[in-house]
């Protein structure tokens, strides 16, 4: 298909992404309750890396929700 023949591209959407970034921070929340639950119930240390990784996932999604709020 030569590029006269195209139809233009259409505009993009405008999204509000802070809903996205909302449930994604509800769910990293409940993520940390659960293995904040399971520390204190088993008494077990192993589980520090999750509570990282949780952290890590907390930042970078109050990150982007902020970020996105900027551009909305």
């Amino acid at each position: 298909m030569r590029s006269a023949e195209r139809r233009p591209d259409p505009a993009p959407l405008r999204t509000d992404d802070r809903l996205a970034f909302t449930i994604g921070l509800i769910g990293w929340i409940i993520a940390g309750v659960i293995t904040v639950g399971i520390i204190v119930l088993t008494d077990r240390d192993a589980s520090v890396g999750s509570l990282i990784t949780i952290g890590v996932g907390l930042l970078l999604g109050m990150a982007g929700w902020v970020v996105s709020s900027r551009r909305t």
